[in-house]
């Protein structure tokens, strides 16, 4: 399984493509090394919102859609993942 996901931050969100979410936010925050370098200086607050694919070339592409997106676009998926 792939996963899209995005994180939030202070400065705006991330969106990024894993097989294991947890893992990439700790190395993301720090805690593993291996987080992206827009996190330096800039830690993630929370996961907003994930989608899941089987393949890597299907949550890649969807990860590129989801880039263009505006930060008010990106928010409203994060509204469809909250509770």
């Amino acid at each position: 399984m792939w996963f899209v996901y995005l994180i939030r931050t202070k400065k705006g969100i991330y969106a990024g493509v894993t097989t294991d979410i947890l893992r990439r936010y700790y190395q993301h925050s720090g805690y593993i090394s291996g987080g992206a370098k827009f996190f330096r200086g800039n830690k993630p607050i929370e996961l907003i919102y994930f989608e899941i694919f089987e393949s890597r070339s299907e949550a890649q592409k969807r990860e590129s859609e989801i880039k263009k997106f505006s930060k008010q676009k990106k928010e409203s998926l994060a509204k469809l993942f909250t509770v």
